[in-house]
């Protein structure tokens, strides 16, 4: 099992993809805690003062892209996984997440029955070896 309750903050300005990840977390049989937020300026101020063990980002964001918001958060000197659960599906796109410092790119909505098994695989990574949150 993971340690406590493992902490997730999601930066999407789209509510129901932050809703479907909660939902698909629940039903894995995760206790984890979701923090949602809709603007990356938001997500920012939280990660500056609280603790999470895993991000998930959005590609496009109003005031700035998913890639700037994962390089701000590494600056910062998260450590933490950052995954991309994203509708942009290009090649460029990917490539310019990973090298901005994320884990994992799924792409919505082909990806998502890999949502839960992706975000047990960072966990896991990022918490210890052996840690499993089914």
């Amino acid at each position: 099992m993971l340690p406590l309750s493992p902490r997730i903050l999601i930066v999407d300005d789209d509510s129901i993809t932050s809703e479907l990840i909660e939902f698909m977390m629940k039903n894995s049989a995760t206790n984890c805690e979701i923090v949602s937020v809709l603007t990356p300026t938001e997500g920012l101020r939280l990660a500056a003062v609280q603790h999470f063990d895993l991000y998930v980002l959005d590609y496009r964001l109003a005031s700035m892209s998913g890639p700037e918001v994962c390089r701000a958060l590494r600056q910062m000197s998260v450590e933490a996984p950052i995954m991309f659960f994203t509708g942009e599906a290009s090649n460029g796109e990917r490539a310019e997440a990973m090298r901005a410092g994320a884990d994992a790119y799924l792409v919505k909505p082909n990806d998502v029955g890999k949502l839960t098994a992706t975000v047990q695989q960072l966990l896991t990574r990022s918490l210890g070896v052996g840690a499993s949150i089914q």
